[in-house]
């Protein structure tokens, strides 16, 4: 990469000719080694991403739940005797309400709606689940230039009469354009640089010069861009300077001599001059006198100035350029003369290539984008680690870092100033050093032990890094196991690092590729990265990071509540299938209604949770930790199936009990029934009804294939339900699922919020009010037309609907109260972080 001969495919050639032979195609090229890296680090056969992973997780545990009780009580059913057929029959009952089949839709609705929030954002989802991963990143490895800084270079400081003054501005402090010294600085850039303004339309319509488009360097572009308003406030521009004369000879800048010079004939007889601008230290040292106020002087005398200047604006991490000029006299060299420049550094030329006058400096800076301070911000209150890694100059990205705030601790550089030392006087290991900035080549000499303690640092910034160093940095925080803290005040702890990479070059794409979640830049990414990444910043904004890590916990969140709205039915579900098996009373609810609950009621409400928005707090908690939160944990389960399952399968089984007792059946009569209302409904022929005593209910009793059971006073007279078995049970069947879909609401509107009240977070979720409207429309649809009822419901009376209603303001009163006193935290003076009802409840 550093050769001075060798030239990359497409590279372009902007002055004189030349020939080049092709040394390596394809594969072995610098690029193609890049790609060929890239590959090999997407090509992960045991990759999954961390959304992938919980639902893994979630369909493991649910399965082995539903396989383990379906064949439970399979082989209990054949124990106890049941038919072989219904006894399986039963078996897939159980397996399927323990499944939740609305899952997959869930989830995907989630993942999509979130994709197109962050659209809106600037943010282009390549992978739905990549959504996800953002939000559970700890880690993010971040590019500099476009991404935490504009990419639009600006001249920021001009050093000359021997102090720092800004380039724009009013007041003092700033660059006096009508000063002798100044005048210099403009003429030298304006005869000194290359770069043009291209579009004609632009000066037609007054763009303003930061915004105009230009040919050639950026540098140059940002220096022609600062003095043409200048030259034009004094009836000029850089276009009429450059035609006063024409140039006799120009030295392009390269990476040896680190300076460009041009010749100028000013005409009339006038000397020549020559202009030069480059490395600070480069034009420095080929000076002997300096321009102060206008005169030149000897150079030694403001050296010192000339060093704090210096070392101020390297310190910003601007980008400093020196700029010198010298007379040619005319009679020495006429209009017709051959400049020539010979020698490594001009010393076999035939004009003077030292004892030049020294001019000022010119700093530049690609200024960090406004958001990202307070992006950066947000990101460390969340927990998250933002790391820098470009391929700038050390002292450059340090002086970003430090703007933007991924560096607040002092460096080797601050603390070498502050003890008046070297930088290479100050040990790395310095007990002061909070951050590290460290290069590409101190990386590729470390070991893997020395990575990692290096990486146990907060506050990092990588500098002159390589495809390899950047491949390198993020298999070393993914590899990461123990995160260690340098003052000793805590022990090591365990961790497991989700890393987030940016890039927009062919270099980042191995980076990109290797690293849990890459993010490309749309404006000046190259092909190649974006297409190794999993998501494009359209804006190129680091501040849209932000907004992705946002609505990727976000989503976890809501998927974390859809999960636990969607298992709470379960148990009202399972619980008639295991009662009907232990003690034979008529089964309360079968597969059919199950599936019209799992697959109908509570599709559209388990789906309008992943609209649900965000909880106060959800940018100060840590990221979550993929050991131990998942998606599905212990303190989920028990919320869903110990607390509010086990609330609504009461309010199922209370609402049979008291809809079969309307309809003349006893509840403590129905224990060993199940046979006789299976009889009834095969071949109800065979029935007797014997009568009561007094014959004040029409029947005391009812018989059928040796099996009875005693039959009560009808409290709702409808002749064909009261006493007949099998309508009575389809009406309590259906009233079992209506009371499901009651208790439902208030298990919504409890699964709205994990942590905060109903009365903070408010009803705004539109599409949650319309699935509470559809789930009870559903509900009367499937109850009130009959063609539907041959799915196994019946147009139930409206008091039964009554009958589930206490036990719904059972849910949402206790919900609260649990959340309330989640709210409370511990107690004063304790030094737990949480109270007992969020360390057991709270999921």
């Amino acid at each position: 990469l550093e050769a001075a001969n060798i030239a990359f495919y497409g590279t372009l050639c902007v002055n004189g000719s030349g020939m080049g032979i092709v040394i390596a195609t394809g594969d072995n090229t610098t690029i193609g080694s890049i790609a060929a890296i890239a590959v090999k680090a997407s090509n992960r056969d045991d990759f999954q991403t961390p959304i992938n992973k919980e639902i893994h997780h979630f369909i493991k545990i649910i399965s082995a739940v539903a396989i383990f009780l379906g064949v439970l009580f399979l082989i209990l059913g054949f124990v106890l005797g049941l038919d072989a057929l219904d006894n399986i029959v039963f078996c897939i009952g159980i397996i399927v309400a323990n499944v939740p089949e609305g899952l997959l839709a869930t989830v995907t609705v989630s993942l999509t709606l979130t994709a197109q929030r962050m659209a809106i954002k600037k943010v282009l989802v390549k992978n739905l689940e990549a959504v996800e991963t953002l939000g559970s990143t700890n880690i993010i490895a971040s590019d500099k230039t476009g991404t935490l800084t504009q990419n639009i270079m600006t001249v920021q400081h001009i050093w000359y009469d021997g102090g720092v003054k800004l380039a724009n501005g009013l007041g003092e402090g700033v660059a006096d354009q009508k000063s002798a010294t100044m005048q210099y600085v403009r003429n030298c850039i304006s005869l000194c640089t290359t770069a043009t303004f291209i579009d004609e339309e632009e000066e037609k319509n007054n763009v303003p010069f930061q915004q105009r488009k230009f040919s050639g360097d950026a540098s140059e572009g940002a220096l022609i861009k600062y003095i043409e308003p200048h030259l034009r406030a004094s009836g000029t521009g850089i276009v009429q300077e450059r035609k006063k004369g024409k140039i006799l000879f120009k030295l392009p800048f390269n990476s040896t001599n680190k300076f460009m010079l041009h010749i100028f004939e000013q005409g009339d007889d006038k000397p020549h001059i020559l202009w030069m601008k480059g490395a600070p230290e480069r034009i420095w040292s080929r000076c002997n006198t300096i321009l102060i106020e206008g005169k030149e002087q000897k150079k030694d005398e403001v050296k010192a100035e000339y060093d704090k200047g210096l070392f101020t604006l390297m310190n910003n991490g601007e980008r400093v350029l020196g700029l010198c000029y010298t007379e040619l006299p005319a009679d020495q060299y006429p209009s017709e003369f051959k400049y020539n420049w010979e020698g490594e550094g001009g010393e076999e030329s035939n004009f003077p290539y030292e004892n030049f006058t020294f001019i000022g400096l010119a700093s530049l800076i690609d200024p960090p984008r406004a958001a990202v301070p307070a992006a950066v911000r947000s990101c460390q209150t969340a927990g998250i680690q933002v790391i820098m890694v470009t391929g700038d100059h050390p002292d450059t990205a340090e002086a970003i870092a430090k703007m933007v705030g991924i560096i607040r601790a002092p460096t080797r550089r601050d603390i070498a100033a502050r003890e008046g030392k070297e930088i290479e006087e100050i040990p790395r290991d310095h007990p002061d050093i909070g951050a590290r900035v460290v290069r590409g080549v101190e990386l590729m000499k470390m070991s893997d032990e020395e990575l990692d303690h290096l990486l146990d640092y907060e506050q990092l910034v990588f500098a002159r890094t390589s495809p390899a160093n950047k491949l390198t940095i993020v298999k070393g925080l993914q590899d990461k196991k123990l995160k260690r803290w340098k003052d000793g005040s805590r022990p090591p702890k365990r961790i497991k690092n989700v890393v987030a990479v940016t890039g927009d070059g062919v270099n980042d794409s191995p980076a990109l590729s290797q690293a849990d979640i890459g993010v490309a830049m749309g404006i000046v990414g190259s092909d190649v990265a974006k297409d190794a990444a999993d998501m494009i910043l359209l804006n190129d904004n680091f501040a849209s990071i932000v907004d992705g890590v946002e609505e990727g916990r976000l989503i976890f969140d809501n998927l974390k509540k859809s999960i636990a709205y969607t298992l709470s039915s379960n148990i009202p579900e399972i619980t008639p299938f295991l009662v009907f098996i232990l003690i034979q009373i008529p089964l309360p609810l079968p597969t059919v209604l199950i599936l019209l609950i799992d697959l109908g009621t509570d599709l559209l409400p388990a789906i309008s949770l992943a609209y649900e928005t965000k909880e106060a707090d959800i940018m100060r908690k840590p990221p979550r930790d993929s050991r131990v939160d998942r998606l599905v944990t212990r303190k989920l389960i028990s919320f869903s199936y110990g607390q509010i399952g086990i609330i609504q399968a009461m309010a199922g089984f209370y609402t049979y009990f008291v809809v079969l007792n309307d309809y003349g059946f006893r509840a403590s009569d129905l224990v060993g029934a199940s046979e006789l209302f299976f009889d009834y409904a095969d071949d109800s022929d065979d029935a007797v009804f014997f009568p009561n005593n007094d014959d004040t209910i029409g029947a005391g009793e009812l018989q059928i294939n040796g099996n009875s059971i005693p039959l009560i006073e009808c409290n709702i007279t409808d002749k064909d339900v009261c006493h007949i078995p099998d309508e009575a049970l389809a009406h309590a069947q259906g009233a079992f699922f209506v009371s499901i879909v009651i208790v439902q609401w208030a298990d919504l509107i409890a699964c709205k919020t994990r942590k905060l009240s109903i009365y903070h977070q408010g009803m705004r979720n539109t599409v949650l009010n319309i699935g509470l409207v559809e789930e009870t429309l559903l509900a009367i649809l499937l109850s009130y037309i009959p063609a539907l009822n041959v799915l196994g419901t019946r147009p139930i009376r409206f008091v039964h609907w009554m009958s589930a209603m206490p036990f719904a303001m059972i849910i949402f009163i206790y919900d609260e109260v649990r959340k309330y006193l989640i709210r409370l935290g511990p107690p004063a003076g304790s030094k737990k972080t949480s109270n007992l009802v969020e360390e057991y409840t709270y999921y």
